[in-house]
């Protein structure tokens, strides 16, 4: 059980985790240990802020937390699971089973609303669940079982294809951008914001609902489908959607853009198209 709670311009979640947390989970740090440091340019493991994670040090995480080959292994945050959906992408992406990895619907919060048993200092000592001890575990990881794009196959997918952003809406149009370096979307991507995978109950929309979400979008060839975000962090939970939706399968899944609209809006030779649709009008950049 991974702990992978998570926010992007709050603390860290490790208080958190100390506090209360699901019996025997292991917190990952989703900045430090699920992605190497932050980078402008394209590489290995992509740029932008999250770049994917140096194999060998994603190992050694695994390895601590009890991660084995062939261990079940399930996710979870305390949001809208799209944190958890960056753990469950990089162990898909490091060669696990699918049906070895889960994210677990509704989170902390769903484990919390059914009374189930917490461990935690903030617990008290007479509710506190006991812990199972955490045995190292054996995992190999075998970077690239899940298929990723750099930024020009991002935008070669947005015309041959369909390239999903995965941002809120106002992100995608241009209105506002409070953390990259200009604002605005990849001419030809599609909107589908990653907030809309859930419910007010904080659980997953079902298959069906899923499903819709990504038709009106579009998506109807899915050997031709790819996810961005602003740094590869919650498009990751579009992967899964897709695949939850039967759009995808886990033996074609959709393609990542790990570097995502940071690394894309960094680079100041590609365009920035804005407005609600995805050939809106285009500024900054010389690309056409």
């Amino acid at each position: 059980m991974l702990d992978v709670r998570w926010r992007l311009m709050g603390p860290p979640a490790g208080p958190d985790h100390a506090a209360a947390r699901i019996p025997g989970a292991v917190f990952v740090d989703l900045g430090a240990q699920l992605a190497s440091p932050a980078a402008t340019t394209g590489g290995p493991g992509g740029g932008g802020r999250h770049p994917l994670p140096d194999p060998a040090a994603l190992q050694e995480v695994l390895r601590r937390a009890g991660v084995g080959d062939d261990s079940a292994v399930v996710a979870y945050d305390d949001a809208d699971g799209s944190a958890a959906a960056r753990a469950w992408w990089l162990l898909r992406w490091s060669g696990l089973r699918a049906d070895r990895v889960r994210v677990l619907d509704g989170g902390f919060a769903a484990w919390t609303a059914e009374g189930l048993p917490l461990a935690g200092e903030a617990v008290a000592e007479a509710d506190r669940a006991p812990e199972p001890a955490v045995v190292p575990g054996d995992v190999v990881v075998r970077p690239g079982a899940m298929p990723v794009l750099d930024a020009d196959g991002a935008a070669a997918l947005a015309r041959r294809g369909v390239l999903l952003d995965a941002r809120a809406g106002a992100r995608y149009r241009g209105e506002t951008e409070p953390v990259d370096p200009r604002a605005g979307h990849i001419p030809g991507a599609r909107n589908v914001p990653f907030a809309g995978n859930v419910g007010a109950d904080g659980r997953w929309l079902s298959p069906s609902d899923l499903a819709d979400r990504f038709r009106s979008a579009g998506v109807t060839d899915p050997t031709a489908v790819g996810v961005y975000c602003g740094s590869g962090v919650t498009a990751s939970s579009l992967v899964l959607a897709l695949e939850e939706a039967g759009v995808t399968s886990p033996d074609a899944p959709a393609a990542l853009y790990p570097g995502s609209w940071s690394e894309w809006s960094s680079d100041p030779a590609r365009p920035a198209a804005t407005g609600p649709e995805p050939d809106g009008p285009t500024s900054a950049g010389n690309a056409p």
